[in-house]
Parts: C-alpha cells; structure tokens; sequence
C-alpha cells in the first residue's frame, strides 16, 4: 500500500507562479505529478484561478490555460464542495476566506501560501499554513516526499 497523499491547498498565487515561473515553486508541480500531494480546489478557488490565468499581463492563449488546467492542475487535484463557511471573518484579507475555508472543509493538510494574512494565522484548526519554501524544506526533511 502507498504512503497517503498530503492534501494541500495553494492560494493563487503560488499556483500560477509554480506553473508559469521556473524556480523553486515548480518543484510543488513535481510534487503533484509524483502523486506525493493532492490538490484542492473549491469551485470558487477553481474560478479565480481560471480568472487569473486570463489576465492580459500573462499573455496566455486559451489553448495554453486548457492545456494548464488539464494537464497541469485538475489531472492532480481534487474539487471539494467547502460545506463550512466561517460566521465571523478569521482572516484579515477577506479574500482569503476561500483559502481556509476549502482547507477546513477538505480536512487538508496544509494551506501554502505566500500571503502574509494567511501566514500569519499559522494554523487553523490543525491545519498548518506555510510558505512555499518552509513546505518544500518540511517535505525534504521526511521520507514520505523525497526522491
């Protein structure tokens, strides 16, 4: 039987960087495709990043955002209904909402996040919030992730 697939939620930021900058972030891509982790997606983090990827400033064409959301997102993530919505807002960006609501709601294992609003809450529940980098070192440190 294989090790179990951590489930993670990437705010779209560090999404569209792991897709579209080669660096450190890419690595999270590999992650992915190795099976080591599982993307989720709430259909409202679904539709911003489809949003984002349109942005003119990236200059995609809607071949190249099909190809990045077939291939290189939804054949490695899972969408999940988010059934808890917080009463009261927990996160100073209400933006980010999304982002920890999905989490709870999916029973992820970690939200990844470059946002200081998020980052700064550490935790929700017992799901850890970290930067790009402190995930990756986390994942270099256990044996479930490396190579």
């Amino acid at each position: 039987m294989g090790k179990k697939e951590l489930k993670v939620v990437l705010d779209t930021n560090v999404l569209v960087s792991a897709l579209l900058f080669k660096g450190e972030l890419s690595k999270l891509l590999s992650l992915l495709k190795q099976r080591k982790c599982i993307l989720l997606f709430s259909e409202e983090t679904l539709n911003e990043i489809i949003r984002v990827l349109h942005y003119p400033k990236f200059a995609l064409t809607e071949k190249e955002i099909d190809y990045l959301l077939q291939s290189e997102i939804l054949s490695y993530a899972k969408i999940v209904e988010t059934v808890l919505k917080f009463n009261k807002e927990t996160c100073r960006d209400r933006e980010d909402q999304k982002f920890l609501e999905l989490a709870v709601s999916a029973k992820a294992d970690y939200i990844i996040s470059g946002d200081k609003d998020l980052l700064d809450l550490k935790k929700i529940n017992k799901i850890r919030i970290l930067s790009p980098n402190e995930f990756l070192l986390l994942l270099n440190k256990t044996k479930c992730c490396r190579k």
